[in-house]
């Protein structure tokens, strides 16, 4: 339960108040401090809702009671009343930062209309508050699970770049195997850039039908298409004010290419269906495991389309070109996966993790954190060479 405190030297107006107010605010609890210092003892040990305070007292004042509790607790809520009220003085509370200032003889009406607002707006600061350290231990935890991990020279110097082009709102384009982490680049583009405060939207143009990435990425119209039962935004518009990754995109249809170029060029979007504009702001990251100048040999992917986005270049190289960094992805790994369990992480012994880098990587990080997981699961404690051998298929 949340607590009011009151702060009033002349024990009959604190009883008064406590009367009054607790018969409003039966849900608030009430103590009751009878000078400054007092109050501000009350203050060091808990935190109040509300703190309603006299001016004159002995002791510690309600003006020093009022910058030092802020001082304190900067988040704390005061009401001040006195007695002895002109102009300045009120002035001077407010400037301090306190929420009102009500004369003596205390209109009763005013008083309670006063003390909820306060309640209500310290609430929503309060509510506001939690909501951005959820937030802020949400995004932390969302950048963990996007973390790059490892300090092989390939590796720092993709880091280098990053520092580099993410402070701009140029369009880049990510290459390399599957598997290799290209969104994890993406995302650390996104997150280090200003647009970190807006949404950062994944297209997959590979799993998308070709006859619906155009209603994916600019959305449609009701009746646009069979199935079209309402109108629906699409990707480039929910991005607006933040990053769109085109994951993929070496699979996308020729003539959806064609739309995503006239996005960039103009910075709009018509939803298919519509002769309705859209104007959108959005950065554009792609990515591809394809080879682009192949793709555009063969008359599969636009030129003009490709110098749009590759802006910037970052090529992400096989894990098999960064072996070095398996050991602290395998500890990486070891510990997320233990974290997701709620069970304690495995050790994995040198020449495990000297098997691990012999071993031909496919399918890059993604394969390794599988096999991790599987040596977890399946093998000793430590993990052993041995149990390389038995459990990872060469």
């Amino acid at each position: 339960m949340q607590k009011i405190l009151i702060v009033e030297d002349e024990k009959a107006i604190s009883g008064v108040l406590h009367s009054i107010l607790s018969d409003e605010l039966p849900e608030y609890q009430f103590e009751i401090a009878e000078d400054g210092l007092e109050g501000f003892k009350f203050i060091e040990k808990e935190d109040f809702a509300l703190v309603i305070s006299d001016i004159k007292m002995p002791k510690i004042s309600g003006t020093e009671l009022l910058k030092q509790s802020l001082a304190l607790k900067p988040e704390t809520t005061f009401i001040m009343i006195s007695g002895h009220a002109d102009i300045d003085t009120a002035v001077g509370c407010l400037r301090e930062g306190a929420y009102d200032f009500i004369s003596k003889p205390i209109d009763i009406n005013r008083l309670i209309t006063s003390v909820k607002n306060a309640l209500d707006k310290g609430n929503l600061q309060k509510a506001n508050s939690n909501l951005k350290q959820e937030n802020s231990q949400l995004k932390k935890k969302v950048n963990k699970k996007y973390q790059m991990i490892g300090q092989s020279p390939a590796l720092k110097k993709i880091q280098e770049i990053i520092d580099k082009v993410a402070v701009s709102d140029a369009r880049v384009l990510v290459t390399g195997p599957n598997g290799a982490g290209k969104e994890l680049v993406a995302h650390a583009i996104h997150s280090q850039s200003e647009r970190s405060r807006g949404p950062m939207i994944e297209v997959n143009c590979a799993a998308i039908p070709s006859e619906l990435i155009e209603s994916e990425l600019f959305g449609h119209v009701k009746g646009s298409f069979t199935g079209a039962i309402k109108d629906k935004s699409g990707k480039f518009e929910q991005a607006t004010g933040g990053t769109i990754f085109l994951d993929e995109i070496g699979d996308m249809s020729l003539v959806a290419q064609a739309k995503v170029l006239r996005a960039l060029q103009e910075s709009k979007v018509s939803p298919v269906g519509s002769d309705k504009e859209i104007k959108v702001d959005v950065r554009v990251i792609a990515a591809t495991n394809k080879n682009l100048a192949k793709e555009i040999e063969q008359g599969k992917f636009r030129e003009d389309l490709y110098h749009r986005l590759s802006v910037i270049e970052i090529s992400v190289p096989s894990l098999n070109d960064r072996a070095e960094d398996i050991p602290l992805l395998v500890e990486h790994f070891t510990n997320l996966i233990a974290s997701e369990n709620g069970s304690a992480a495995k050790k994995f012994d040198d020449k495990s993790i000297k098997a691990l880098q012999q071993y031909d990587w496919t399918g890059n990080i993604r394969e390794l954190r599988n096999v991790v997981e599987r040596l977890i699961i399946l093998g000793a404690d430590p993990v052993t060479a041995d149990d390389v051998a038995s459990f990872v298929k060469k």
